[in-house]
């Protein structure tokens, strides 16, 4: 596309549109924040299709079928769909074709082992192991076999080559070398996973 400058819309939406993310059937995911919504829309389609509801009701709330300034969000193979509800505290799992949501962290978790405060970015690995951006506590928390614990920024934030200040989101690239926007320190720091017992990371 870049090559031949040709571009075209492909969703419209009456929000502004956080996180995006494209499952392995080439549907289009867009979390509206102000919407307290999740929408999508099959990128195969011929037309310009109305959105439909992924997740979320429109109106902010805590029940299992609602959302409060959604953000990130993650598509799994079996079109689950995983979204970091920020305000709420917590990362809801919607099941394909599910409205209701189940926690998987934070605040009403099935196994309340970690507690959120702005969760904004969440990937899913292929072991199902979760990584979650947790803002406000400027650190990267992930899964495991044992629960949840903390992975970078454990000791409060700040600018030092080990801390965060405000991520905002993460990504990994094909040798699992972790990749996080330390927004309010003006970067964007590495991380690569230590394969010893401790479960370390350790900046590169």
């Amino acid at each position: 596309i870049a090559e031949t400058n040709t571009f075209a819309t492909v969703m419209n939406v009456n929000s502004s549109c956080y996180g995006l993310f494209v499952d392995i059937n080439d549907t289009l995911y867009c979390s509206m924040p102000h919407h307290h919504q999740v929408v999508k829309r099959s990128l195969n389609d011929s037309e310009m299709t109305s959105n439909r509801v992924a997740a979320g009701t429109g109106n902010k709330g805590n029940d299992s079928n609602q959302l409060n300034q959604p953000h990130g969000i993650f598509v799994d193979v079996n079109l689950d769909l995983y979204v970091a509800d920020c305000l709420n505290k917590r990362v809801q799992l919607f099941q394909s074709g599910e409205s209701n949501g189940i926690t998987v962290a934070g605040y009403a978790s099935l196994k309340p082992t970690i507690t959120l405060h702005w969760p904004t970015g969440i990937i899913l690995d292929a072991e199902k192991y979760l990584f979650i951006v947790d803002q406000l506590s400027s650190r990267i928390v992930g899964s495991s076999l044992n629960g949840f614990r903390c992975l970078v920024g454990c000791y409060g934030g700040g600018g030092q080559s080990n801390k965060l200040s405000g991520p905002l989101s993460l990504s990994f690239d094909r040798s699992g070398n972790m990749f996080v926007t330390d927004t309010s320190n003006h970067r964007i720091q590495k991380f690569f996973l230590m394969k010893d017992s401790f479960g370390k990371l350790k900046k590169s």
